[in-house]
């Protein structure tokens, strides 16, 4: 899913997206409550049409913006109180608040209110955070008020593996229609992301969507799928591509690099993508250098495109019972890049 944090995924619009084959968008409650508000959303007849995008919607619930914006905030057992980061306003999320407000967003999945702790963090903290998120996730299904909306619960614990297995129980003793692992890449190295991510899913329901938030690198998503994640979102493609960074099957581009000055090729010679049908990396390369516009359109259309189609075939491998076949094959391309 990429990451349309204020209804709108940087640098695409919605007709690009859905050329890049992206099913899903996510967007954010904390920054719509925010701007423009709930209610002015809810008036243009909800998130799909403010935005003008058909396809289904999955917002969060401002819980990672606990963690996010741990100086603009306080915690309390009633819910979070936020000193807005553009003026200095306060906004105060609750399970309920959160909930309501996700209501009146019209996302087709919905996330429950969680306490995201940071890394490093101590145990007792960590615990604290886990039985506050199972309490935080029983008021925010008591407060769900849309039959058609699916609410998802998110499990904590860390990397500390009987919080997370703890989590866990509680979380789905309660019953939701999926299941989120929260509290990962917030600072943790790959390996322990991907220990978390692994031990996780092996517990989660194997009948409902497993879904890893704020994760990852085209690695990590050939990897993670094969332990039995469902969903992932993450800010990598289009947060990768205003940096010049381009993603191909054998590893990831700089554009800047001196090295494409007077490059014909496109980004990726096997990509079916705008940009790379149209352009090459000679006029990319420019555009980045001169700080143009089209630079970040142009490379967030074929990161986003990658991510899509990368998605895509590792779908069609699993289908085809080809899955390890193809997480192998790509391992060694990777290798011998």
């Amino acid at each position: 899913m990429p990451v349309g944090t204020q209804g709108t995924v940087k640098g695409l619009t919605p007709r690009d997206l859905q050329e890049c084959g992206v099913q899903t968008l996510l967007a954010n409650t904390y920054h719509l409550a925010l701007r423009p508000g709930a209610e002015v959303v809810r008036a243009a007849g909800g998130l799909h049409e403010f935005m003008s995008w058909s396809q289904p919607i999955l917002t969060d619930s401002g819980g990672y913006q606990v963690f996010s914006l741990a100086t603009l905030n306080r915690i309390d057992e009633d819910g979070v109180t936020f000193q807005s980061h553009i003026d200095g306003a306060q906004l105060r999320l609750s399970p309920e608040s959160s909930i309501e407000t996700q209501n009146a967003l019209g996302a087709d999945v919905i996330m429950a209110f969680d306490e995201c702790p940071p890394f490093p963090a101590e145990r007792e903290q960590v615990e604290r955070a886990v039985e506050r998120t199972t309490r935080w996730a029983r008021r925010s299904q008591e407060a769900h008020a849309r039959s058609d909306q699916l609410l998802f619960g998110i499990v904590q614990g860390g990397v500390y593996e009987d919080l997370r297995e703890r989590s866990i129980a509680q979380i789905c003793d309660l019953g939701f229609a999926g299941y989120a692992i929260g509290g990962v890449a917030v600072g943790e190295l790959p390996e322990e992301i991907r220990r978390v991510a692994e031990l996780s899913a092996a517990r989660l329901p194997v009948s409902k969507p497993r879904y890893l938030m704020g994760v990852g690198t085209p690695d990590d998503l050939v990897d993670l799928v094969g332990v039995g994640i469902d969903m992932f979102d993450c800010v990598l493609p289009t947060r990768h591509a205003r940096n010049a960074n381009l993603f191909t099957r054998t590893g990831s581009l700089n554009m800047r690099n001196r090295s494409f000055t007077e490059d014909p090729r496109p980004v990726d010679a096997g990509c079916t993508c705008y940009t790379c049908q149209t352009f090459s990396r000679s006029y990319l390369r420019h555009l980045y250098l001169r700080g143009e516009i089209l630079a970040s359109i142009l490379g967030s259309l074929h990161n986003v495109h990658f991510y899509s189609r990368l998605l895509y075939e590792l779908r069609e491998s699993i289908r085809a019972g080809r899955y390890c076949e193809f997480r192998d094959e790509w391992r060694r391309t990777r290798a011998s890049a």
